[in-house]
């Protein structure tokens, strides 16, 4: 899979080990999730109102484009949640069920 970040600089801080949807992944001491996610994928999640990608809009955390989901389902906004050592991120939307009328 592409990835949309391309780590050109700052190479040199200690590595922090995360799993997305599932998946090891790396990522350096102080990244956001955003910059960890947009470095291993093309998106940053699925939108909860469709099958659209999306990848974040402002980067600053005024758009709400960026909420992803701890697999305990806390929500974190990617732009500024700094990734910690076992972190692990789900970028889908979680599946809801709804009981059944008796």
């Amino acid at each position: 899979m592409s990835k949309r970040f391309v780590r050109l600089g700052e190479t040199r801080r200690p590595e922090v080990q995360l799993y997305i949807d599932g998946e090891p992944a790396v990522a350096l001491q102080g990244d956001t999730l955003l910059v960890a996610l947009l470095q291993h994928s093309n998106r940053l999640r699925t939108s909860e109102f469709g099958d659209a990608e999306r990848a974040g809009f402002c980067l600053m955390g005024a758009c709400q484009d960026c909420w992803v989901r701890t697999e305990e389902g806390a929500r974190l906004r990617a732009c500024s949640t700094t990734v910690a050592e076992n972190m692990r991120i789900v970028t889908t939307q979680l599946e809801i069920s709804w009981p059944q009328q008796q």
